[in-house]
């Protein structure tokens, strides 16, 4: 017999969408689900990236300080090394807000401390290894999912809204009957760790080299490193061999070995997709977050994208799903709360991978362009990258309420369960 279960709001992904708005359902006081297909969170080479709108928004439901306890490391400035001369391109240090910092935390602690402070709320339930296979439908309505766990397959059916948070490899976006724009992108990363060595700088986030660039974020023991290739040559560069790879990053790096890399186990290959849906929803169903429109990694705003889709979804969400009716024209909202910022920074992405990456990976001698030699003559010219990367093109706030104290409103998927 198949399990179910029944909740008011129902999220599939506990990434940093479907997590942060999870728990600000359960904070207003809805009964919310959130289903995550892992039996934990520790996965190497997610983004680790925590931008200063994120925190400022820790700060508004009263969380920074604590949130800062989580192991990190501060990143004031954003600079490149291009052809051995270093530049500075983003100062962080002047945005009007608490921290005004780029955080580099491991993804495993944001989203174990949200999932912490969501369960202080009896609405919330995290249900682990559990996996999101199937929309359940009546009719043209999404009413519920069919479940995978440990334990067998489910449902939970949800009263008012899905919400697939399930990233950009979203099963479900494939099973919604939604067209997908895709921007294209002309290159892939290989992610691989080095560990840091006395006498480094720490602030370089990237060196360009003729035919080459590496980025290097400072992870206090070792260098979180990305080579950036042309799409598709992979499995070229695997064909040349562990030695050849080593030899290309000892040059980017300026070393003589680089003996962390051991095997091809320790590098991995994120296959890099700039797209969007062209609508977000349907009738009982919302995509944010990477599900909705997935991020090339130029900026690392991917996880600063889905955190701000999930707070504009709960202001916009909380009063109707409080009602148990969610129509159209609410989920129509936060579509249009949210396109704009979505197109403005997919639209900086692709500039950028036309104009800089694509050159590079081309082959193209890389030198100090003349936008970049005026920042350094003019720092304040700094501060525009540093809002755009930091803040983003339409910054939220938390309006959605807070209601520590209100019982849960009748889910039983907490505990009940009706065959």
């Amino acid at each position: 017999m198949t399990r179910a279960t029944t909740t008011t709001c129902l999220v599939a992904g506990g990434g940093p969408a479907g997590l942060m708005s999870g728990f600000l359902l359960a904070r207003a006081g809805i009964d919310v689900v959130v289903l995550e297909k892992h039996a934990d969170f520790l996965r190497d080479f997610r983004g680790d990236t925590i931008h200063p709108s994120t925190l400022e928004l820790m700060h508004e439901i009263g969380l920074l300080e604590s949130f800062l306890r989580r192991p990190h490391q501060d990143v004031p400035y954003g600079e490149l090394d291009i052809a051995g001369r270093r530049v500075r391109l983003a100062d962080f240090t002047h945005l009007s807000v608490t921290h005004p910092r780029v955080v580099f935390m491991p993804q495993w602690e944001f989203l174990d401390f949200l999932a912490q402070e969501a369960r202080r709320y009896p609405g919330f339930t995290l249900r682990m290894e559990a996996e999101a296979i199937d929309l359940i439908r009546e009719g043209v309505r999404t009413t519920g999912l069919r479940v995978r766990t440990a334990q067998g397959e489910e449902e939970i059916h949800a009263r008012a809204l899905v919400i697939a948070a399930d990233g950009r490899d979203s099963r479900l976006r494939d099973q919604a009957d939604l067209t997908v724009q895709d921007l294209g992108a002309p290159m892939d990363v290989m992610w691989f760790k080095l560990g840091v060595r006395e006498g480094e700088e720490v602030a370089v986030l990237g060196r360009i080299e003729r035919g080459q660039a590496l980025v290097m974020l400072y992870r206090g023991d070792y260098w979180q490193c990305a080579l950036i290739i042309r799409k598709g040559a992979a499995e070229a560069i695997r064909a040349e061999g562990l030695p050849a790879f080593r030899s290309r990053i000892a040059g980017l790096t300026g070393r003589t070995r680089v003996d962390e890399i051991a095997s091809w186990e320790d590098v991995r290959l994120l296959t890099v997709r700039v797209d969007r849906l062209e609508d977000w929803y349907e009738p009982g169903l919302l995509f944010i977050g990477d599900a909705a429109h997935a991020m090339s990694p130029i900026g690392g705003v991917g996880i600063n994208l889905a955190v701000q889709d999930a707070v504009a979804a709960a202001n916009l969400l909380h009063a109707p799903l409080r009602r148990g009716e969610v129509s159209d024209r609410d989920l129509a909202r936060v579509q249009r709360r949210r396109a704009f910022p979505t197109w403005a920074t997919q639209k900086l992405q692709t500039t950028i991978q036309d104009r800089f990456v694509d050159p590079i990976l081309e082959g193209v001698e890389p030198h100090v362009a003349w936008p970049l030699r005026l920042m350094q003559a003019w720092p304040r010219l700094q501060r525009l990258p540093a809002r755009a990367i930091g803040l983003g093109f339409r910054p939220e706030h938390v309006h959605s309420p807070r209601a520590a104290d209100s019982a849960s409103t009748g889910s039983d998927a907490a505990g009940g369960e009706r065959a």
